[in-house]
């Protein structure tokens, strides 16, 4: 090896003049005409391959045109270049490995990426991929050595990102029973605003199927000329064709992934509408409609393999599914059945009305406000009264494996339930249940499919943390896709497991029948230890105020069972939000990992105002990578903030 060594060295002579050599090739044909202004300086930075915010940007110019002028000289640019490209923490990094500061040997990228990177199967073929794809000076490349200029762009590259590259493929067993997997689920899908006077959309249905949503909610009522429509009842939120957004389900249904989408149906519509909803969803789903029984799946819920590419209805059903099968092909037009509901009034509403009424006490000084709370509480009358249901037997028949019940008791669950029937539970009384009798309520999950929706009183579409049914395996969680904030980022962060196909499979305790898993009262716990070094930050997202000197910190949370539950903080970077450097160390015990996702949130420090979110990002906890990784930051609203990063070391024994 030593004497390998000395021969490639003298085969280069001197990296370091290569380097400059092949820098001042790049750039020198732009600066022929003299100096060079802000436009053509961003320009030639992508040219180079270097990542950069435009704004940030703009300041680096500013403090390096030591004249002034908006243009700047050829060394001006150099400086520009290394201040953005060349961070000091990866210089240290690639010194640790270089034995002469200048270049990487072909074993020194092994032993960096054995060492610090956790390869699996290293081999040197790897290292020469990873030469061969990130080296771009043209005689390093072709010694199939690496100069800090590659080594840079392999650190900022896509493989270095904290998730996982085998999590962004479905690698998980998808021949599991439906209630195996926790499925990605929304609530009162058509709207984009709050729940009481805002629009309904066709994009709330698209935006959540494009996120791999998998449980769309359609609340649908009598419209005008015998077509029923969408919109969310006893509000003045605008009405949608239920024909349109079927329409829009079957275009978009698939893009993102290929696994079974569940259309949960609030039926409001006269047996005549019904009947035009069943021919809607025939007509426009053709063979992607499940309409019938899998012959495979007479007794028990099917797998999401086994359901590829279907469209799934939940709703009231009549009869069994051998009588609808029988009844497979024949005329049902004008054919009707009554469903009874039970006359119990669930805790759920009695406590939201409580919560309503006193918020319909206070003093009322706006016209919206009085539309608001009129129809909060309209609402929730209207979900007190009683009836007698008259379903279409076209629509029931399209019901097979999603069929709603409601649920009274866990008990009445236990001894009636049958394997095609599952609940909705209102957030209230899913708590209650999780506090008083959470064993039962996991022994429930593990046989039915469960969801749990948001309380009628949050009339602004805010959303709960769906952590805590998680927890308990509960499938569908669904909350309003069109609200930011923490249970959004947790929601977003859980799904981009398994390939972002909407369907992570639950752990092993939530669906053995002969576990005891509390997550209240751990036993037997085998923890696992994080530890997280938070190095720099990398281009962080602006301030309000548009300026580069932000004081940045980094919050690190941990969501998972309550025993889980943690949260760390570094110190306050002042006026840095270009390259912040921390280099602060936090370790977390963790007893439960299956369950837990991490979450890093940046913030401007505010001393009057409070602090300002900056960006964030959440994964499961056995998604990240290990070794030194970039951790990408995302909006308020889930967008990319690229090239807006973290750079930290991460470490733990799964």
């Amino acid at each position: 090896m030593g004497r390998d060594f000395k021969d490639r060295r003298i085969s280069t002579s001197s990296p370091g003049s290569v380097e400059t050599k092949w820098f001042w090739s790049k750039i020198q044909d732009e600066f022929r005409g003299g100096k060079i202004n802000l436009e053509k300086t961003q320009k030639l930075l992508e040219k180079l391959d270097v990542q950069c915010n435009s704004i940030h940007v703009k300041h680096i110019f500013k403090d390096n045109d030591r004249l002034k002028q908006g243009r700047i000289t050829i060394e001006e640019f150099r400086a520009i270049y290394r201040t953005i490209a060349h961070r000091e923490e990866i210089i240290e990094i690639f010194n640790a490995y270089s034995e002469d500061r200048k270049i990487l040997f072909e074993y020194n990228l092994v032993q960096f990426l054995t060492q610090e990177q956790y390869t699996i199967e290293m081999s040197r073929t790897i290292a020469v991929e990873i030469i061969q794809k990130y080296e771009p000076i043209d005689e390093v490349r072709n010694e199939q050595q690496m100069s800090f200029e590659g080594f840079t762009r392999y650190m900022d590259s896509p493989e270095c990102l904290l998730f996982k590259h085998e999590c962004k493929k479905v690698y998980q067993d998808m021949t599991h029973p439906l209630n195996d997997y926790f499925i990605s689920s929304s609530h009162n899908t058509y709207l984009v605003s709050d729940q009481l006077v805002g629009p309904s959309d066709i994009w709330g249905y698209v935006s959540a199927l494009v996120k791999g949503c998998r449980c769309l909610e359609i609340d649908c009522w009598d419209g005008a000329q015998n077509e029923p429509v969408v919109y969310h009842g006893y509000t003045l939120t605008s009405k949608l064709l239920f024909k349109t957004v079927v329409q829009a389900i079957h275009k978009y249904a698939f893009m993102t992934s290929d696994y079974p989408v569940v259309l949960s149906l609030e039926n409001h519509c006269s047996p005549s509408q019904q009947e035009v909803m069943a021919d809607n969803l025939q007509t426009i789903f053709g063979e992607s409609l499940l309409a019938d029984i899998l012959d495979d799946y007479p007794d028990k819920l099917p797998s999401p393999e086994a359901l590829k590419f279907k469209i799934l209805v939940k709703n009231k059903k009549i009869g069994t599914l051998k009588e609808t099968r029988e009844r497979k092909g024949s005329d049902k037009h004008g054919k009707v059945e009554e469903w009874e509901e039970p006359d119990d009034i669930e805790e759920e509403e009695e406590d939201e009305f409580k919560d309503s009424s006193d918020s319909l006490s206070l003093k009322d000084n706006q016209d919206k406000e009085t539309v608001r709370r009129k129809a909060i509480s309209s609402m929730l009358f209207k979900k007190k009264k009683t009836r007698k249901l008259k379903i279409a037997l076209a629509l029931s028949d399209l019901v097979i494996y999603t069929k709603a019940e409601k649920f009274r008791s866990f008990q009445h669950s236990r001894m009636y339930q049958q394997f095609n029937e599952n609940n909705s539970i209102g957030e209230t009384r899913a708590r209650k249940l999780s506090k008083l009798k959470v064993q039962e309520f996991i022994f429930h999950t593990k046989k039915f499919l469960t969801r749990i929706y948001p309380k009628a009183t949050r009339a602004d579409s805010s959303n709960f943390n769906p952590q805590e049914f998680w927890n308990i395996g509960c499938q569908m969680v669904a909350l309003n896709f069109q609200t930011p904030g923490l249970p959004m980022d947790l929601q977003n962060g859980k799904f981009l497991d398994n390939g972002a196909s909407g369907y992570v499979l639950k752990p092993q305790f939530l669906r053995d029948a002969k576990s005891n898993f509390n997550p209240n009262k751990l036993r037997d716990s085998d923890p696992t230890t994080l530890t997280i070094r938070l190095i720099s930050g990398i281009q962080l997202p602006l301030s309000s105020t548009s300026s580069n000197k932000a004081d940045t910190s980094v919050i690190i949370e941990v969501f998972g069972v309550p025993n889980d539950q943690r949260k760390q903080q570094t110190r306050v970077i002042k006026k840095n939000a270009f390259s912040p450097r921390w280099n602060e160390t936090f370790t977390f015990i963790i007893h439960v990992p299956e369950l837990a996702l991490i979450r890093f949130v940046v913030e401007n420090q505010g001393l009057i105002t409070g602090n300002e979110f900056l960006g964030q990002y959440t994964i499961p906890l056995l998604c990240m990578n290990k070794g030194y990784r970039r951790v990408p930051l995302f909006s308020r609203m889930g967008e990319s903030l690229e090239p807006a990063s973290l750079f930290i070391y991460v470490w733990y024994v799964q």
